[in-house]
């Protein structure tokens, strides 16, 4: 038996769950029963324990069974009777006062709000554009062939010359021994033999690659390194430490030419320079496709927030903490991170998981009032646009209809671009063309 529904906030309600006492009993009893047809103990065969030893080796767990089983019921029964949409899990404690023969609970719980859209017609958004130019393809080429650089002994005569005067200068790899202290007393980390970087690429401090400019294999130096305040050796941070470096080995870099060996070393079997731009041009498109995509989509999303007035449940927010928390540690340990001891409060990412909630809510109205469910054939062909930049695309198809939960996650993106097309079909759109860089170099949140 259930009582009427308690309003006690905007979402929070409660209801109150109430049972005989010999209903509980009853059931334990019987599974008690069922229990000890397969229960075992020393010195009886397999069903022939005592019904007193199985009920005191099992009373306790079936009997919170039980309770778990007829709370859980009777409180699903009643939110259906009374048509609540029950946000999250109820909060169920038992009551202190209850009838004489009876077991009485007290279930908290949110509802799901009411979600009124303003009118989208009303709404202005700012969509951006972006295009890849050859400048842009010519700055990938330099990428690629930074990323494929190999070094040479400078000064020495070579295949690809020597590399100029044997003297540090940035953009060469130089592997130097040093060693630091701090009011003449040597730290922890300020010693290495053989440490190699390259100068100019800020791996270093700035008075350090500063020292080694200029000097030459076998030179020394000893100079003053001032820590930033902020420095992650907090031992050495904010203080000065005097460095002698010394040049052990120096090389220059070289990166290879844009010829046909190079455009192999990419994919392109024939080595055709023409294909292998092309080839560089269609995949910076598609990326940039993809940022577009993600900024606009991002843009709705801010508008939807703004246009849209609802109550968020606490439950679900809490719940999303809790998981994008879980997440984050998972994500780290999969990069090698030791997270074994780092705590990771929920409550840091509650804002964050404020506005996934609400978005969900938002999006979710949307979708059931204006009937923008993603169809098998927008899931089919968002599939088939993944695998175009795979090898074998079958794969990629099996991967995704392999497992449901796959499956869902591709649905989702096509319910999100159900939802944008919509918005953007009714609001206000101007759009503006963004820089490359500036657009590659953005890190939209969808």
């Amino acid at each position: 038996m259930a009582t009427a529904v308690e309003t006690l906030g905007k979402l929070e309600r409660r209801i109150t769950i109430s049972f005989p006492l010999t209903d509980v009993r009853t059931e334990v009893e019987k599974r008690l029963k069922v229990q000890a047809r397969t229960a075992k103990a020393p010195g009886f065969r397999p069903g022939k324990v005592p019904l007193k030893m199985v009920a005191a080796q099992y009373g306790y767990q079936i009997e919170s069974e039980v309770l778990n089983d007829k709370v859980g019921r009777a409180f699903n029964d009643a939110a259906n009777e009374n048509n609540l949409r029950v946000a999250g899990f109820p909060n169920i404690v038992p009551k202190e006062e209850a009838a004489e023969g009876q077991l009485a609970f007290d279930a908290t719980f949110e509802v799901y709000p009411e979600v009124a859209i303003g009118d989208l017609t009303a709404v202005e958004i700012e969509t951006v554009q972006a295009d890849v130019s050859e400048a842009e393809i010519d700055k990938t080429i330099d990428i690629l062939r930074k990323q494929r650089v190999h070094f040479h002994t400078k000064g020495e005569a070579g295949e690809h010359g020597d590399g100029g005067e044997p003297i540090a200068a940035n953009g060469d790899r130089v592997t130097v021994d040093f060693v630091g202290a701090i009011d003449g007393v040597e730290f922890p980390g300020g010693k290495a033999e053989g440490y190699a970087f390259v100068l100019g690429e800020g791996r270093m401090l700035p008075e350090f690659e500063a020292a080694t400019l200029g000097l030459k294999v076998g030179e020394s130096k000893t100079f003053p390194l001032s820590f930033p305040e902020d420095y992650h050796g907090k031992d050495v941070a904010g203080k000065t430490a005097s460095f002698t470096i010394t040049l052990q080995k120096l090389e220059w870099a070289h990166l290879p030419e844009v010829d046909a060996e190079f455009a192999k070393s990419l994919g392109v079997a024939d080595g055709d320079l023409a294909k292998m731009r092309e080839d560089i041009k269609v995949n910076l498109q598609r990326e940039v496709a993809g940022r577009v995509k993600a900024r606009n989509k991002e843009a709705v999303m801010d508008a939807l927030i703004k246009v849209a007035e609802l109550e968020v449940p606490k439950t679900l927010i809490a719940q999303d903490s809790e998981r994008l928390a879980e997440m984050t540690r998972q994500d780290m340990a999969q990069r090698g991170m030791n997270v074994k001891d780092v705590p990771f409060p929920a409550e840091l990412f509650a804002d964050k998981a404020e506005r996934r909630v609400r978005l969900g809510l938002i999006l979710s109205q949307l979708v059931g009032d204006n009937n923008l469910q993603a169809t098998p054939e927008q899931v089919k062909a968002q599939i088939e646009d993944f695998a175009q930049s795979y090898e074998d695309p079958r794969e990629v198809l099996k991967y995704y209809y392999s497992d449901r939960r796959r499956l869902g996650e591709i649905e989702a993106l096509v319910l999100e671009e159900n939802v944008v097309t919509y918005v953007l079909g009714l609001s206000k759109v101007t759009s503006k063309a963004v820089a490359f860089d500036e657009l590659m170099g953005s890190n939209a949140q969808a």
